[in-house]
C-alpha cells in the first residue's frame, strides 16, 4: 500500500538532521521516523543550505 503525504514540522526536520549529523546513519533514520532516504537527503541538503530556516519562516508567516 502506498504511503500517503504527510507534512513534518520544522522540528522534526531539524531532529532528523542532527541526528544525521551526529553520526547515525540514513537507515537508522528510515526505520525509526518510517521516512525515505531521499526525504531526509532532501531535508539534510535543504538545512545545509540555510533552506529550513527559510521553511520555518514562511510557516510562521502564514498562521500569523
Amino acid at each position: 500500500m502506498p504511503r500517503r503525504h504527510r507534512s513534518h514540522s520544522t522540528e522534526v526536520k531539524r531532529e532528523v538532521v542532527a541526528q544525521h549529523h551526529s553520526g547515525e546513519t540514513l537507515h537508522a533514520h528510515c526505520r525509526r521516523h518510517d521516512l525515505s532516504r531521499n526525504l531526509i537527503r532532501f531535508w539534510i541538503e535543504k538545512a545545509e543550505a540555510g533552506a529550513l530556516d527559510e521553511d520555518a519562516a514562511a510557516a510562521e508567516l502564514l498562521t500569523g
